[in-house]
């Protein structure tokens, strides 16, 4: 009798707290309590699940090309056959010293090897004097104009004083020597302006 009564006991608690789970049905149409009553079944079932026939539809015909020639594909451009293939730094070194071979006796040729060129132009000594010190000025920050965006403003590059500019403070040698000097009174107890 206990037994009878305790199997209804549990399975009334189970299906208490499985009346709690009527909520979403999770895509199957049926609740939560159904789907697991029907699996609970499913599992503990001697006979062999049925199985479903699936509708097959029959697959639709290919699509074949009608019988117009295809367009041959374009010659591929990016090849060494083409005559604007660009040549490697090798290549072309390899090319202007066979060049510069060919021409070794010709007193009018100038190899591009060694040759200066800037815009097709041979640049003198006073031209490269005039370019090192506009360079110079332009590292040094004394030029009038912003070069960058990410230059401050002219404003902001004004000093009230033009000698803090050039003053470059205590040497490192007067540092040194102050700081060995320290050093020195350090252990003694006494203070720099005592003399003995």
């Amino acid at each position: 009798m206990y037994r009878v009564a305790g199997t209804l006991l549990v399975l009334s608690a189970a299906s208490i707290g499985a009346a709690g789970c009527m909520g979403p049905t999770y895509g199957t149409d049926k609740s939560a309590t159904e789907q697991l009553v029907e699996d609970l079944g499913d599992s503990m079932s001697l006979t062999p699940a049925k199985k479903e026939r699936l509708a097959y539809q029959p697959r639709g015909d290919l699509v074949k090309p009608n019988d117009a020639q295809l367009v041959q594909p374009q010659q591929n451009l990016a090849s060494r056959d083409n005559p604007a293939w660009l040549e490697s730094p090798e290549q072309t070194r390899d090319r202007l010293k066979a060049e510069a071979d060919a021409n070794s006796d010709n007193a009018s040729y100038r190899s591009p090897l060694a040759v200066s060129v800037t815009e097709g132009k041979v640049k003198s000594v006073e031209q490269q004097a005039a370019e090192y010190r506009q360079a110079r000025k332009v590292m040094d920050g004394r030029e009038n104009k912003r070069r960058f965006m990410s230059d401050p403003p002219l404003e902001y590059r004004q000093v009230d004083d033009p000698a803090k500019l050039t003053d470059l403070g205590e040497s490192e040698a007067a540092k040194e020597k102050q700081r060995k000097k320290e050093a020195e009174i350090a252990g003694t107890g006494r203070k720099w302006w005592q003399l003995w």
